[in-house]
């Protein structure tokens, strides 16, 4: 262990580190482990143990062993308990699932507390040769083959914020964690929801995985270096797909669009890599999310204007003029404004159906770029504004042409998708379209060398 933790650079001296203690075998076998290591790594060592009462009697009988142990190590712990159950039905969750996400955000709250850099957990080699089965199983392509990564980020998509995950046994086996406890005279707990059929990794782990061994002894083997392989040739494909970015996609507003021209230039692998990339990109997850999709999305770069494919979590991926647009599905999950005009409230904050807006008149304008933050000559604009979504019929003079034009061709100009058209605020002056919010504002209201009082206006999605 110590040798993979530095071939990786897991841990770094003078680090805080976070260790995800469960009681089982391989997670006590991590904490003993660190422990003898810590001075000889100049690190720092929290313990941290999550009771998911699942289990009555045996959670608590858990936690008090944690806290035992980690107190006889002389290694400060925290323990504490979640209703994993409750956060299943309000999130709708495998059980599975919901256990995993609740001890990551219970692991992240630990790290914040204690200011540790990185939060270590117990996945072995066997968990990685599981992993990669069941990605297989599900029908994940070369990404997902990977398995688990020595370290990684594990993403809380309604924060955004990460949690920097290090798995110090990817390279030891289930069996030489038994074998390590038993030597060290520890006593694991032993949960016992390991064995039931009902979890797909159990499955696998206790049915398919000894049906294989009888075709190949190696089987675990094989599985390990398949992954060690996706691995390399994923991060050879991802360099190869950075250097194309630019060319050939434009962020905007929370949707991606892709030249479709451009995209078929491409190997088959970068298409791939690119729109699988986006769909992480703008879910924060790829759960759900299986080969099958990015190959649909694939076939749709050759589909005529107008065809639409609905992706898992609301996602849709549109085919338009030149272009394809991976974007949430519907106008209201973008924030769409109402049709009829709303009023701003200057200066003030205005709620509005999937938007905040905030209205400042200051003397200057603050400084950095931001989409969805304008600022506009106070004597120009005036301070009657209202917001609406676009009609038929509308014009806009963008900043720096002489004469307005239709929104429409504004629109498909600045390429923003068909999909999204309608849920674009646009904020108006005396009947006329000052801001077409996250794209541009207009000549008119615009700042000059002699504007003394400046209108700012920020919107923020809720």
């Amino acid at each position: 262990m110590l040798r993979f933790i530095r071939g990786h650079d897991l841990l770094l001296p003078g680090q805080t580190v976070v260790v995800g203690v469960s009681g089982g075998p391989d997670s006590v076998c991590l904490l003993h482990l660190l422990a003898s290591l810590s001075a000889e790594l100049s690190i720092h060592l929290h313990a941290a143990h999550l009771n998911h009462l699942l289990r009555d009697a045996d959670s608590s009988a858990d936690a008090r062993y944690v806290s035992d142990l980690a107190g006889a190590l002389g290694v400060p712990a925290t323990v504490d308990s979640r209703d994993v159950r409750a956060y299943q039905a309000a999130h709708r969750r495998s059980l599975e699932e919901a256990a995993r996400e609740v001890r990551y955000a219970f692991l992240a709250e630990v790290a914040m507390t204690v200011g540790a850099a990185r939060v270590a957990v117990g996945h072995t080699a066997d968990d990685q040769v599981e992993t990669v089965l069941l990605h297989f199983l599900r029908g994940a392509g070369t990404g997902g083959l990977r398995g688990m990564a020595p370290a990684a980020e594990w993403r809380f998509t309604a924060t955004g914020t990460t949690l920097p995950l290090v798995r110090p046994l990817l390279d030891v086996t289930r069996l030489e964690t038994g074998g390590y406890c038993a030597e060290h005279r520890l006593s694991p707990r032993q949960d016992l929801s390991n064995l039931s059929p009902s979890l797909l990794r159990n499955r696998v782990r206790w049915e398919l995985l000894p049906l294989l061994v009888n075709f190949n002894r190696n089987v675990k083997e094989v599985l390990r270096r398949a992954g060690r392989l996706a691995v390399d040739d994923f991060a050879f494909i991802g360099a190869e797909a950075e250097r194309v970015r630019d060319s050939v996609e434009q962020e905007t507003g929370g949707a991606i669009t892709f030249d479709t021209g451009s995209m078929l230039a491409l190997h088959p692998a970068l298409q791939r890599y690119l729109l699988r990339d986006a769909a992480q990109r703008i879910l924060g997850h790829m759960r759900d999310f299986e080969a099958v999709h990015i190959e649909d999305m694939m076939a749709m770069l050759r589909k005529p204007v107008g065809t639409r494919l609905a992706l898992p979590h609301n996602l849709e991926f549109t085919a338009g003029y030149g272009e394809c647009t991976l974007a949430p599905r519907t106008p209201a999950q973008a924030g769409a404004p109402p049709p009829e005009e709303r009023p701003l409230v200057v200066p003030g904050e205005t709620a509005l159906p999937g938007w905040r807006v905030l209205a400042r008149i200051a003397d200057y304008a603050p400084a950095g770029a931001d989409p969805y933050r304008a600022c506009f000559d106070l004597e120009a604009v005036g301070d009657e504004l209202t917001v609406r979504s676009r009609r038929a019929g509308d014009r806009f003079q963008p900043l720096g042409l002489a004469q307005p034009k239709k929104l429409q061709d504004f629109m498909v100009d600045a390429k923003i998708p068909r999909a999204r058209r309608d849920g674009v605020p646009l904020v108006c002056s005396a009947g006329r379209i000052i801001w077409v919010v996250g794209w541009r504002v207009s000549e008119w209201g615009k700042l000059l060398p002699g504007t003394k009082r400046f209108l700012c206006l920020e919107f923020s999605r809720t």
